[in-house]
């Protein structure tokens, strides 16, 4: 059986409005990007606004790891790109229930161009 998130943690993900990733250049560079984070049966999903050329998306999926800070707690994680119908409109769903209000900055998560940028984050 893999480790999960704790509920208290997925509770504070699903809560929280903007969350900070981190990650790591190939030259060893640390940055901290303001993401939103979206929770969907129970597992926490990002997705790079600006598609592909995203920094932090690069970083993520290169490593295949990185960090959530969310309230000043580091939260280390695995991520792996899902292009699974499942996991797109999944995210899609909870990014506009839960950003239901951000307008123009909410429908450029869901265009189609970023739909593939979907990643699924694990405990690490």
């Amino acid at each position: 059986m893999s480790a999960a998130f704790t509920p208290e943690l997925i509770k504070s993900f699903d809560e929280t409005g903007v969350v900070e990733i981190e990650t790591v250049s190939p030259e060893g560079t640390k940055h901290l990007m303001k993401i939103w984070l979206v929770v969907v049966n129970g597992v926490p999903y990002v997705r790079s606004v600006r598609g592909t050329k995203g920094r932090w998306y690069r970083e993520l999926l290169a490593r295949g790891e990185g960090a959530i800070v969310v309230r000043g707690k580091r939260t280390p994680v695995k991520a792996k790109r899902d292009s699974t119908k499942a996991a797109i409109d999944g995210t899609s769903d909870a990014l506009r229930r839960k950003y239901k209000t951000s307008g123009a900055s909410l429908d450029s998560m869901l265009r189609a161009d970023v739909l593939d940028t979907t990643v699924r984050l694990e405990p690490y």
